[in-house]
C-alpha cells in the first residue's frame, strides 16, 4: 500500500499483536480501519484479504490460517516450529506493505483461498 497511513497502521498492528498477542476488539478495529485504506486505494486483493481476516477472527477469537509454505524451503518449514497465530497474522498484514512484490501478491492470493476454504 502506497498510503503513509496505511503503513503506519500496519506497523501499530504488528507492535500491538508483538506485545499483547490477539487482542481482537482492538485488533479488528484497526483491520477495518486499514480496508478502508485499501478500498480508497482500490486494492480489490487487500480489501478482500482484510475483511475475511477480521470476519475470521471475529468467528474463531484468534487467527488460525498457517502461513503459506514455499516449495523450496519444505523440509525446513516442517522441521521448524508451527507457525503461531500471531506470527501468521504479522505475515500477513506484512505482505500488504509492498505490493509490487510478486511473491507478496502470490502469498495474499494463498490466504485469501485459505480464508475462504477454512
Amino acid at each position: 500500500m502506497e498510503n503513509t497511513a496505511a503503513i503506519k497502521l500496519i506497523d501499530k498492528i504488528v507492535k500491538d499483536l508483538d506485545q499483547t498477542g490477539i487482542n481482537t476488539d482492538a485488533l479488528i478495529d484497526d483491520i477495518k480501519t486499514l480496508r478502508g485504506y485499501a478500498l480508497e486505494e482500490q486494492i480489490p486483493l487487500v480489501v478482500k484479504v482484510l475483511r475475511l481476516t477480521y470476519e475470521h477472527i471475529e468467528e474463531n477469537e484468534t487467527f488460525l490460517i498457517p502461513m503459506p509454505e514455499d516449495e523450496e524451503e519444505e523440509y525446513e518449514v516442517e522441521a521448524a516450529v508451527e507457525s503461531s497465530p500471531v506470527e501468521s497474522l504479522k505475515y500477513v498484514l506484512s505482505l500488504m506493505r509492498n505490493l509490487d512484490n510478486k511473491i507478496n501478491i502470490a502469498d495474499l492470493k494463498t490466504y485469501r483461498d485459505s480464508l475462504n476454504n477454512f
